[in-house]
């Protein structure tokens, strides 16, 4: 009878608890509220329009051009945004690099986050959305195909940082045996991500190489799973930098004065592996350039245009970000970081939109409330990124 009535008082502290939790905190009339509030319920009202009238009601996709912004931004740039989190977890697990371990929790969270909501805004772009299942079990694909086997990365990746992240869960909800069971599994789930993560990245590369005859040849090769691998890790740094260091400001009352202390050490640790990686991919880019012989593909708009890329977002950011580590300049890594972003938003959307069907007669232009729509995803990736961090020890170290 004892156990019932302490049962029955721990649920309802628990649902107390929860409920107390909930609830709103900090100011309502912010910057970000007010912006982002109005660009969340324009999103819902064009899903509204978009599930009962169809795709078409609300893109300009077509028969000759069936991926759009959704998939060419919101997954195909939004995973390679992702990958600070396999990268940071695989430099303080694997190689005990005990400077990152403050970054760990709020990287990993990041990461989770934006596989959550940009891999889950697949169903957006699926003109049947239940079809989803399709690729998960091989229906219609096949159980070699590339997209049957990024589908099950993704799926079982997610799990993983979800196991990586649950002992935050644990510790915010008091539950010392479960913190220290989870806890158990960071390792071996840190392994697995890890070897998911490397297979995902480059399989969605790999599934541009059945596109050869639609994509502009300065932007196709049969190295891009490579290519789209390697850019992952600096993509992922970069964005680290990045948000990192609006969460270091936004969120200064909630982290230790340590890791104020090492902040800056970890940014200039950061931008010294994006410029070490960022050099490798020009590397690659440039053999791949070289090696095919594309001297005469340079001389038009488009070849003006994938300069631009790769010089103006690839090698120059590199070399910024080399100049701010020797020099110790935050400012210019920032820079860099930023300019990084964008390089990898050209090369992801050159791939999959802009140079896809490069020379079609009329060419795919997202229309505005795919753009909206795109808003919506960010902002409520943040609403709930913020809520987490102000309720759970992320910025907290995981020691």
């Amino acid at each position: 009878m004892n156990n019932e009535v302490t049962v029955r008082d721990e649920s309802k502290r628990f649902i107390k608890f929860i409920i107390q939790e909930m609830k709103p905190r900090g100011k309502w009339l912010t910057p970000f509220n007010i912006i982002s509030i109005p660009i969340i319920l324009l999103g819902l009202v064009i899903l509204y329009f978009r599930f009962v009238y169809g795709l078409g009601s609300v893109t300009n996709l077509s028969q000759e051009f069936p991926w759009g912004f959704w998939i060419g931004f919101d997954v195909v740039t939004g995973v390679a945004f992702a990958g600070g989190a396999y990268v940071i977890t695989f430099v303080v697990y694997i190689m005990r690099v005990d400077k990152y371990h403050s970054i760990v929790r709020v990287t990993v969270l990041n990461g989770l986050l934006a596989y959550m909501f940009y891999a889950g805004a697949l169903v957006l772009d699926l003109g049947r959305p239940w079809h989803i299942i399709n690729p998960i079990i091989g229906n219609s694909f096949g159980l070699s195909s590339v997209l049957f086997l990024v589908a099950w990365h993704f799926l079982i990746y997610m799990t993983a940082e979800f196991v990586e992240f649950s002992p935050v869960i644990a510790e915010w909800l008091n539950w010392k045996k479960t913190e220290k069971f989870v806890k158990s599994l960071t390792l071996g789930a840190v392994i697995l991500g890890i070897s998911l993560s490397t297979l995902h990245q480059s399989g969605l590369g790999a599934l541009f190489l059945m596109a050869k005859p639609k994509i502009h040849p300065l932007w196709y090769s049969e190295f891009i799973p490579i290519l789209f691998f390697v850019s992952s890790i600096y993509a992922g740094l970069s964005m680290i930098i990045f948000e990192g260091t609006i969460s270091h400001r936004v969120f200064k009352d909630l982290i230790d004065p340590k890791s104020h202390h090492s902040f800056d050490d970890i940014m200039l640790g950061l931008g010294k592996g994006a410029a070490i990686t960022m050099f490798v991919y020009y590397f690659f880019k440039a053999l791949i350039f070289i090696h095919g012989q594309h001297w005469t593909l340079i001389t038009d708009g488009w070849g003006l245009w994938y300069l631009t890329e790769v010089i103006g977002f690839v090698l120059i950011p590199g070399f910024m970000y080399a100049f701010g580590v020797r020099n110790r300049s935050l400012s210019i890594i920032r820079i860099a970081a930023i300019l990084s972003l964008i390089g990898i938003m050209l090369n992801r959307l050159n791939t999959s939109i802009i140079a896809y069907n490069w020379n079609a007669v009329v060419h795919y232009i997202p229309s505005w409330q795919e753009f909206v729509v795109t808003l919506m995803v960010i902002f409520a990736e943040i609403w709930v990124f913020r809520w987490i961090v102000t309720r759970m020890p992320v910025f907290k170290s995981s020691h």
